[in-house]
């Protein structure tokens, strides 16, 4: 912001106000405010909000690094006296742990190493530069002439919940002519005592309000009214009321509604969500009320009155930061559009400066959807500058060989030099490995983000200074990767296969496969680079790698056909379909045994008639499977009445994917299964990148047997690419279009021709 950055507080943990008031005696040619309030700032001049911004500054780990926000307020500054104001809560810089807050299950052990608030005060630093046009120019920075005051949020939890209270709410108090006289004024920071992490001007798309929705009251469960906006999602409510000065109104937001109608805070059998935004009126005939410094997950709101409050409306303002559409896809058969947007809405509310697990229980930065998602995400979504942000809070996580945790007897564990943790930020560090499911820690299909992310941004993007700005990651974690091989060359110290319904985790196998994956993208971004050496190395290291896993994983089948053997199973030859598509999407199988391994890949999904997988092998079985001619059992797969299913969320009433293969997930709301958002482009519209940035594209459509119909819409950096299928009389006419200089080859083979 400045050389030297001066840090302001009201001397507390809880939310706070701070004002300045200043004179203008010239005409201003520009103004220009950096800004930063932590946990979370919302930032007025002259009583008017500046920006449609939301929970400014995004989420970092602020030992390391922190964001501020530049503001232009030409148009809000005017000749003679001004105002400026900012309102400060606490996020994640100071969590407060009024209502819920996540905590582990209890099937995991105890975590000695919890969160640690990152200060004592919640804290603002400011600058103002004015330049008039007349040359000269004036400055205006934080300090303790800035007055503050308690805020009206007297509450503000990080997992939604919020206490707003009226009574203390000052009409006018970021107008000039406020009278502050009674405002204490701001005390500084110690510099000991300031925030530690280096300023970063925040660089990401900012969290806006996409949609709003209002509530619908649609039932009465005793004293509680329940509404309905339609859709879960993540946001931020608004609430209209009247009543006495003192009365209460407290609503409990849910992603779904109990067996007696009321709403359902239950997630499963893991935890109670009880989350509260309550609202305490200061008397004033009809009045707003706006969450500020957090967000509420659900799509349900129960609420409460007392000593007289009604509530005359809600509303919830659905916020994110990937709100600018990069694709889009539109056809005759309504089914694909519903679980379009059912992976969409999902993507929207974990999006939120970081990549959230899921917005209501959670609200971790769990990094395998960064790549494993990404195409999916980056087909529909604008994900550039959004993953360079998670890629910063990769690079800020990595650890070095000095970082250290404690064990359950408070010995030091140093986790290892070049790890990426799972979480990036990790506000809540449980490093042990729970017994008898491995690390939730240092887990290869969560760190190979710090790899694979970037290779498919780089793909899609093709901007080569990303690869150079994360290189040294990726170096330093391969190195600590292989530090973990065992005894015959294997990864096997993490979560494999995660959310397989069955609990096929082969983690052998899957997390192989990833070392080799992360090894050959080492090895093309050092060819990127002109790093020949590293270049040479990684190639032989993953011929290595590739080599030693089919010597234990393939063998020949009691029929003769050779196939990918599930370690899981010592005692019997077992496939999965992840064992199978992960090695043929790698690229791994031996070309004579290519054929055997493709037929072991489409009996598993025929025997099992549905996609049985998790997470982390999803993507690979329905890309497998797309790339070998099997695309007609993925659109039979993903439009099942019945789990595993996508459409059987759609059946069952979701307007979010769910975090499992179930009626009733633990989260009504994750993206970490919406892979079949990639296979809509570069499977039924076939737009596949054959260059960085898609400058050239083979385009190798599938029209399902349920459509006459389709179109998808790609924006990529080199300019939109057009695929329409339009069947008649048995014959599909194609259309492709694509901007000047994407050269575009076109292949019918899927379309039967």
């Amino acid at each position: 912001m400045v050389s030297k950055i001066t840090w302001i507080s009201a001397g507390t943990k809880t939310p706070f106000l701070a004002r300045k008031t200043f004179t203008v005696d010239k005409k201003v040619r520009k103004a220009v405010a950096k800004v930063c309030g932590l946990g979370q700032f919302v930032f007025y001049v002259n009583g008017k909000k500046v920006s449609d911004h939301e929970l400014d500054p995004g989420w970092t780990d602020y030992r390391k690094w922190i964001e501020y926000v530049i503001f232009d307020v030409t148009d809000l500054v005017q000749e003679g006296e001004n105002c400026i104001g900012v309102a400060v809560g606490n996020g994640w810089f100071i969590k407060t742990d009024e209502h819920y807050t996540f905590h582990f299950a209890d099937f995991m052990p105890p975590n000695p190493n919890p969160y640690h608030p990152f200060s004592d005060v919640l804290v603002l630093a400011l600058t103002l530069t004015l330049t008039y046009e007349d040359g000269s120019s004036d400055g205006i920075t934080a300090d303790d002439s800035f007055k503050t005051a308690p805020s009206p949020v007297v509450m503000s939890n990080v997992y939604g919940s919020e206490t707003i209270d009226n009574r203390l709410f000052q009409p006018g108090w970021n107008t000039a002519d406020f009278d502050d006289s009674d405002w204490p004024c701001a005390e500084i920071v110690p510099e000991g005592e300031a925030p530690s992490g280096k300023l970063v001007e925040q660089f990401q798309p900012p969290i806006r309000v996409i949609h709003t929705y209002e509530g619908k009251k649609i039932r009465t469960v005793g004293r509680r009214a329940v509404s309905d906006f339609s859709q879960n999602m993540s946001a931020m409510l608004t609430v209209r009321a009247r009543g006495p000065r003192g009365s209460v109104i407290r609503l409990f937001p849910a992603e779904k509604l109990g067996s007696d109608g009321d709403v359902d805070q239950t997630a499963k059998d893991w935890c109670e969500v009880d989350s509260q935004i309550t609202l305490i009126l200061g008397g004033i005939g009809e009045e707003t009320f706006r969450m500020q410094f957090t967000y509420f997950a659900g799509r349900y709101v129960g609420v409460e009155t007392e000593g007289g409050a009604e509530a005359v409306s809600i509303q919830a303002d659905a916020i994110t930061s990937a709100w600018k559409e990069a694709g889009t896809f539109v056809c005759d058969d309504v089914r694909y559009l519903q679980v379009y947007d059912l992976v969409e809405k999902a993507i929207e509310a974990n999006m939120v400066s970081v990549h959230t697990d899921c917005p209501t229980i959670e609200r971790f930065a769990w990094q395998e959807p960064n790549h494993l998602m990404a195409p999916s995400i980056f087909f529909a979504k604008d994900g550039n500058l959004l993953w360079r942000k998670f890629f910063a809070d990769m690079r800020a996580g990595q650890h070095t060989k000095e970082d250290f945790f404690y064990d359950h007897e408070g010995n030091r564990v140093y986790p290892g030099d070049g790890l990426v943790p799972s979480q990036c930020p990790c506000y809540v560090p449980n490093v042990l490995p729970v017994p008898g499911m491995g690390s939730f820690y240092d887990i290869i299909g969560w760190g190979s983000s710090s790899i694979l992310g970037v290779y498919w941004h780089y793909l899609f993007y093709g901007d080569r200074e990303v690869v150079a700005e994360n290189y040294s990651m990726g170096t330093r974690y391969l190195a600590h990767l292989l530090t973990k091989r065992t005894a015959r060359g294997m990864i096997s110290h993490g979560l494999g296969d995660w959310g397989n319904p069955r609990g096929e985790y082969a983690r052998e196998n899957v997390e192989t496969a990833l070392l080799y994956a992360d090894t050959k993208a080492m090895a093309r971004f050092a060819g990127i680079l002109g790093k020949d050496q590293d270049e040479s190395r990684y190639q032989g290291l993953a011929e290595e790698i590739r080599t030693t896993y089919n010597a234990v994983f393939l063998q020949r089948q009691d029929n003769g056909h050779y196939a990918y053997r599930s370690c899981d199973h010592a005692d019997a030859f077992v496939t999965t379909q992840a064992c199978e598509a992960m090695p043929l999407f790698f690229r791994m199988v031996p070309e004579a045994c290519e054929e055997d391994v493709v037929l072991s890949l489409k009996e598993s999904l025929v025997r099992e008639g549905a996609f049985v997988s998790g997470e982390v092998g999803m993507p690979y079985i329905i890309q497998a499977a797309s790339r070998y001619g099997m695309n007609d059992l993925i659109a039979e797969f993903i439009m099942r009445e019945e789990h595993p299913s996508y459409y059987a969320f759609v059946k069952d009433g979701f307007t979010t994917l769910g975090e499992y293969w179930e009626k009733n997930p633990r989260s009504h709301c994750h993206d970490m299964m919406g892979h079949i958002l990639e296979w809509y482009y570069d499977g039924i519209a076939g737009i596949r990148p054959l260059a960085p940035g898609f400058r050239k594209v083979l385009v190798k459509p599938y029209l399902p047997a349920t459509m006459d119909r389709a179109e998808a819409v790609y924006h990529s950096v080199s300019g939109d690419i057009r695929v329409s299928m339009v069947r008649s009389s048995g014959q599909v006419d194609l259309s492709v279009s694509a901007a000047p200089g994407i050269a575009v080859t076109i292949d019918r083979e899927f379309l039967g021709e």
